[in-house]
């Protein structure tokens, strides 16, 4: 047999090649994490096992969302894997990296690092302030700073008699010991080329950005021109934020320069539409070569739009054009490497607003910040966030939960789960296998709580109840939204997608009890009455990654599966549809930008992928109940202790001041 070819000339280096390998195999690492330790091996043989472990640590935290990894964290990191290999029952690596290494000089010392500052070699790695990167996130980090940078320092001229004139129609008055956060937004964001909008479910930020539209507009030199664009990461997030956005403006006082709106404003779409993806590329058509004929672009659900998409997203605004962020700064973060918005609200809680600009907002918005968020060192990231601080969704059970979570309070958040007198949460008690009464609860519901047995009861009675054509013709628009709105009344969300508490398991078990019961033929791929995610954009058939349809049948066309965008349905062959995953049960991060009557949150037994963020994310998908199915309780102990920090250098490039 041919002796295996020697990529590193240390042994050492070698081993923990040849141990990677087989953490590949055993899923310990990615496979893509294995390639590149090799990689880095074949373009400087006599890397050092420190280089090795750090480019693998590196690889691995990207797949989790990291955009580097703090060279001071290596340890950690590294004992982590070695725990999780020693769980695969994996073997070891033998080399000893428990006692602190000098990783900068070994780093350094690889020809496939370039260390920024230094002339640039082009090289795969690079090493900046203590953090290595691979070399596309350093580039997306650098771009999104220095935009960020440049627009924070293009302050506005406010038209203040014109905004004096108008917010006080927009917003009612508020108590006078009560800040009116919506309308300080609207005034934060007049006086600055980029403004982040924060806040919880139900706090309003749709609401305050319709009003921001309409102020912009109203205050507009020449409202006819002004071009603007909505935008969110998922085509489901897009419908949302447009549907929201003209409910907000029929409510709009009449204000000259302010009429049909939501005609002017137009669709709101995805990023990836609203930049021309190209197919099998990661670019895209608009760029700062070819940018959006726009004046103002604003983006909803702005935790999940990852570092390459805001890199892209930057480069393609005009300079002058105004960008505004809406998102929950305590959800999720994307699932692709980068946490933007996370870092951009850092310090949203806080305020850390200047005196002068505490003084400014006063006098646009008459609204006084407490003097507990003035900070004279505040930072200029600071004076262009603003976080709403009052959810109109949120009361009872599920915000008091909501706040306990989102304080890490886990005692608090298993008393509220226990008291058996409250109908809004609940905790359902399972074994840790695939429980009957878990899938009981989704299908049947609870207390007032419906379950999917409600929609597949509307599906059954079909349109056109007389069984003439006519009447299934008339009827079947009425019936489709009724039963899209009835499924949408429940959903159950997972935490993993493997495993008996996963996605793929939950899924099956569902529809086996709609089967069982008589509810649904679950039979075959295509039933009537599957609920089906998208799973890959088709732009050429207009649905995208996130839309949700239903299999329904048709008088003339067999089976097609429904979209509803509002009050609009439209529908597409299930022939032409072949990336979908059955939608009983999806993903918590799925589920993002979302929101339904009943949420079933399902935990696993004791796994790091339960997060605080995650927690908090699937339970305030709940409008009116919440029931929380966890075998282990201190699953959920744990995690809500458990707070995602991802590593990026973003806020610190921001914070640093450009030089001249």
């Amino acid at each position: 047999m041919k002796p295996q070819r020697i990529l590193a000339e240390d042994p050492r280096s070698q081993s923990l090649l040849d141990v990677f390998g087989q953490w590949a195999e055993q899923g310990v690492l990615r496979r893509l994490d294995a390639a590149l330790a090799r990689f880095v091996a074949a373009l400087c043989p006599q890397a050092s096992p420190q280089v090795l472990i750090a480019v693998a640590v590196l690889a691995d935290l990207e797949g989790r969302g990291h955009t580097c990894v703090l060279l001071d964290a290596l340890p950690q990191h590294i004992a982590a894997l070695q725990e999780r290999a020693a769980r695969a029952a994996a073997p070891a690596a033998t080399t000893d990296f428990s006692a602190p290494q000098d990783w900068a000089r070994a780093l350094r010392a690889c020809p496939a690092v370039f260390e920024e500052g230094a002339m640039d070699t082009g090289a795969p790695l690079v090493l900046s302030a203590g953090r290595l990167y691979l070399r596309r996130y350093w580039r997306d980090e650098l771009r999104v700073a220095a935009q960020i940078q440049q627009r924070l320092q293009q302050g506005l001229t406010v038209d203040m008699t014109g905004a004096a004139a108008v917010l006080p129609r927009l917003f009612p008055p508020a108590a006078e010991d009560e800040v009116d956060w919506q309308r300080v937004a609207c005034a934060i964001a007049l006086r600055g080329r980029i403004t982040i909008l924060t806040g919880g479910p139900g706090t309003g930020k749709t609401f305050t950005a319709a009003r921001l539209l309409a102020l912009l507009y109203a205050t507009a030199a020449n409202p006819a021109a002004l071009r603007v664009a909505l935008a969110a990461p998922t085509g489901k997030a897009a419908a949302r934020l447009k549907q929201s956005i003209d409910q907000a403006l029929q409510t709009l006082p009449a204000i000259p320069g302010v009429a049909d709106l939501s005609q002017r404003i137009g669709p709101a779409r995805t990023l990836h539409s609203l930049l021309g993806a190209r197919p099998d590329t990661r670019r895209f058509v608009r760029n700062a070569a070819h940018p959006l004929e726009i004046d103002v672009l604003l983006i909803d659900e702005a935790s999940m739009v990852h570092l390459e998409m805001m890199a892209a997203v930057l480069a393609a605004l005009p300079p002058a054009a105004r960008l505004i962020l809406l998102g929950d700064k305590d959800q999720l973060a994307s699932v692709e490497a980068g946490a933007v918005l996370g870092e951009l609200c850092a310090d949203a809680e806080g305020g850390h607003y200047r005196p002068e600009t505490a003084q400014a907002l006063t006098r646009i918005s008459d609204q006084r910040i407490p003097p507990s968020l003035i900070d004279p060192a505040g930072s200029a990231l600071a004076q262009q966030v603003v976080m709403l601080r009052h959810s109109h969704r949120f009361g009872g059970s599920i915000g008091q939960l909501a706040s306990a979570v989102h304080a890490g309070d886990a005692d608090m958040a298993m008393k509220l789960l226990g008291d058996p007198q409250d109908a809004a949460v609940r905790q359902l008690p399972v074994t840790p296998q695939l429980d009957a009464q878990l899938v009981g609860l989704a299908v049947d519901g609870r207390d007032q709580a419906r379950g999917f047995a409600h929609y597949a009861d509307l599906l059954q009675h079909g349109p056109g109840t007389s069984g003439q054509d006519a009447d299934w013709d008339s009827d079947w628009d009425a019936w489709s939204r009724s039963v899209l709105s009835a499924f949408d009344q429940c959903r159950v969300l997972c935490a993993v997608r493997d495993g008996a508490w996963g996605l793929h398991a939950l899924n099956t078990a569902i529809a086996a009890r709609l089967d069982a019961l008589g509810l649904l033929r679950c039979q075959g791929e295509w039933y009537a009455g599957r609920p089906v995610m998208v799973t890959r954009n088709d732009h050429d058939l207009g649905v995208l990654n996130g839309d949700v349809g239903m299999v329904l049948p048709t008088r003339k066309d067999g089976l097609r599966v429904v979209f509803a965008s509002g009050q609009t349905l439209r529908s597409v062959s299930i022939s032409r549809l072949p990336d979908v995953q059955t939608a009983f049960a999806m993903t918590v991060h799925q589920s993002q930008g979302s929101e339904f009557a009943h949420t079933v949150l399902v935990l696993p037994e004791r796994s790091t992928a339960v997060s605080r963020e995650l927690i908090y994310t699937g339970l305030t998908r709940a409008r009116s109940a919440f029931t929380l199915a966890c075998a282990d309780p201190q699953t959920l102990r744990e995690g809500i202790q458990r707070v995602t920090l991802r590593s990026s250098g973003l806020l610190a490039r921001i914070q640093t001041p450009l030089t001249p």
